[in-house]
């Protein structure tokens, strides 16, 4: 690619009009949540996207004109308005169903405002009932005007040309040029316990919407971080709460927890933010399971240490001891103690991130790892469920993120939970697998055609 800058494409309407269903469709994406509840969306969404081989950035704002009972409508419309400032096009998405009303003449006088070019999108004419509204819509005085229909891709073709034709200096894509390499960073949690601050902290920007109110990020929303060369795409998502309680909240919350179980899904490492006030639950050991069963990298970060420090010493020792033993599936995760609100050790997080990144492509040499587990499996020998003598006769390192290892032996097919753990203690302790799980997976070495069965 060009070393040209992106061009940002913003997108821009009030509450509900399609923004967010418009923005999946051209991304390919199901990055924004679409609900039929006015204030979906909170956060500023932006994702790149590729049309005849040029790049533009979408941005996917807030609804921020119109009436919103939504309590944080006020820090939604500061987001949307500052993603106006930074725009190269304006997008201007409408509802032809609605026609012109109040709300788009004010969302319509704003963008005049900034100076900047502006396509109106006249969004679900699929439905019959739009066409007079979108004559209607014509009043505002926009050109270009495209008709689309977000949910079923109609127009969406001719917006984007529409797009290219007023951005001539977008970049192309080469074709052969290799992808950048950058880490996926998940950060969950429980709500309310510091997520969206972290992030801005480490962007050293309001980037995510922070309030008291448990909740308030719904979208899981990325942010790209440069540091030291390394590039890390940070991803803030929603609180994730027991299921029973998301069940009983609604589609937005569900939708939230479903995209935020994605984004660990997605990730290359969990940071896990624990309130280190309240400290460990239940709740975050299933968020950081899913991270464990994912095979993705996790750390642990106790959040608001700056309440704790009237404990010493002593109160951090007793507080990881607990955490330990609440959560002794994460006994490889690094705890940290950091502050978001003071920005207290926060930079050492990216140190560690770096860290459990490398560590979780360490490739181990077939030979020196035969002459390992041979060394160990002599000292300490395993033992199959049938008690038989179990030797293993060959170790071969299969995949990386996460590493994962096969032995093939004479008679086992499984070992015990217990020496499995066992091993990938040794193997972290030798081979330096910080912060990521490893995957250890036995069989029986198939017998070689015209031999008898070897005896145990």
């Amino acid at each position: 690619m060009a070393e040209r800058r992106i061009p940002a494409v913003v997108f821009v309407g009030r509450p509900n009009v399609g923004k967010s269903t418009l923005f999946n469709r051209l991304t390919g994406t199901r990055r924004s949540i679409v609900a039929p509840v006015p204030g979906t969306t909170r956060d500023v969404i932006t994702h790149p996207a590729t049309f005849e081989d040029r790049v533009v950035l979408l941005t996917d704002t807030g609804g921020l004109f119109g009436a919103s009972q939504d309590p944080l409508h006020a820090l939604v419309v500061e987001r949307g308005q500052r993603a106006l400032a930074e725009a190269d096009l304006i997008v201007m998405v409408a509802d032809g169903r609605e026609g012109l009303v109040p709300g788009d003449q004010d969302v319509a006088r704003a963008i005049r405002a900034t100076g900047v070019p502006v396509i109106l999108a006249i969004n679900k004419m699929d439905d019959r009932r739009a066409r007079d509204g979108a004559l209607e819509l014509y009043r505002l005085g926009f050109d270009p005007v495209v008709e689309v229909s977000a949910e079923h891709g109609m127009g969406v073709a001719e917006l984007m040309d529409a797009v290219l034709a007023r951005l001539p200096n977008a970049p192309r894509v080469a074709a052969d040029e290799p992808a950048a390499t950058e880490t996926a960073v998940a950060i969950v949690g429980r709500p309310n316990a510091g997520k969206s601050s972290l992030v801005n902290r480490l962007l050293q920007e309001e980037r995510m919407i922070v309030s008291e109110v448990p909740g308030t990020t719904r979208d899981s929303v990325d942010s790209l971080l440069t540091w030291h060369r390394r590039q890390f795409r940070i991803v803030d998502t929603a609180g994730i709460r027991r299921p029973g309680r998301v069940a009983r909240s609604g589609q937005v919350e569900t939708l939230s927890v479903m995209l935020a179980k994605r984004a660990i899904e997605r990730a290359d490492i969990v940071v896990l933010v624990i309130d280190a006030t309240e400290g460990p639950t239940d709740q975050d050991g299933a968020i950081a399971g899913a991270a464990v069963e994912a095979g993705r990298g996790v750390i642990i970060v106790a959040n608001k240490w700056d309440l704790m420090k009237v404990h010493g010493q002593e109160g951090a020792k007793v507080f990881d001891e607990n955490l330990r033993f609440q959560l002794k599936f994460l006994d490889f995760a690094p705890i940290l103690h950091i502050s978001a609100r003071t920005g207290e050790r926060t930079g050492k997080l990216l140190e560690t991130i770096d860290k459990v990144s490398a560590a979780r492509h360490i490739r181990v040499p077939t030979g020196e790892l035969n002459r390992f587990i041979e060394a160990i499996t002599t000292a300490h020998p395993p033992v199959s469920p049938g008690r038989r003598n179990v030797r293993v006769l060959y170790a071969a390192q299969t995949g990386v993120a996460p590493p994962s290892f096969v032995l093939f032996t004479n008679v086992a097919t499984k070992f015990h939970f217990s020496y499995e753990r066992f091993l990938e203690n040794r193997l972290r302790q030798e081979y330096g697998f910080f912060g990521t799980p490893i995957r250890i997976s036995v069989r029986r070495r198939a017998e070689r055609k015209g031999r008898g069965k070897e005896r145990p």
